[in-house]
């Protein structure tokens, strides 16, 4: 189900190039260099996002870099949502979710938007932001593998959602959801070989 549409065409579309920005900066890439790591797309996966940032061993930074992500999807949502309406809300976030996934910044090549994904779902609907969150929590606990946890955080997003109640963040969630499982394509061809590697084993 879509929300109800209030907000007109053209500041829907500068609302969606802002978060879109918002989305693009590279905070795993920012973390790394500020922290003397260096290049993150040097290390372990290349990826920029927490979790490849945690292979360097400095769990300080990988924890800036969760929380940075997942703000600035949480943050387009909540300023969209305070200027104009629920609309302007959904596409911020699934704007900043594009923005960290594909950045101008770095030519297209990003992270795999899990954490900024979470953010934007707490932002959008916080019951079921938590879900997903203790979703992503305890597969984690049990697999130790943090690929199959953002899958099964994403498969189950739209299930919180319906289940707590929130229908006309449903398409939104979805369309999310799906992202993160396209992102993940690689990862899910090393699950089924077995040869996906777990949290925090050093790149």
């Amino acid at each position: 189900m879509l929300p109800v549409f209030e907000t007109s065409a053209t500041l829907l579309a500068v609302t969606a190039g802002l978060a879109y920005l918002l989305g693009s900066v590279p905070f795993g890439l920012v973390m790394a260099r500020l922290f003397g790591l260096g290049d993150i797309r040097q290390i372990g996966s290349g990826n920029i996002g927490a979790t490849n940032v945690l292979r360097t061993g400095n769990k300080p930074a990988a924890a800036l870099t969760l929380l940075l992500d997942a703000g600035k999807g949480g943050i387009a949502v909540l300023i969209a949502r305070y200027a104009m309406a629920e609309d302007a809300a959904q596409i911020a976030g699934f704007a900043a979710f594009l923005g960290h996934c594909f950045p101008i910044f770095l030519g297209f090549k990003g992270g795999k938007g899990v954490a900024t994904f979470l953010g934007t779902l707490l932002a959008l609907f916080w019951p079921a932001g938590i879900a997903a969150c203790l979703t992503w929590l305890a597969t984690a606990a049990i697999s130790r593998i943090s690929s199959l946890s953002a899958l099964v955080a994403a498969a189950l997003s739209p299930v919180w959602i319906s289940v707590f109640g929130m229908p006309s963040a449903g398409v939104a969630t979805a369309l999310l959801a799906a992202l993160i499982f396209m992102r993940h394509d690689a990862n899910i061809k090393r699950l089924i070989a077995g040869e996906e590697p777990r949290i925090g084993r050093k790149g």
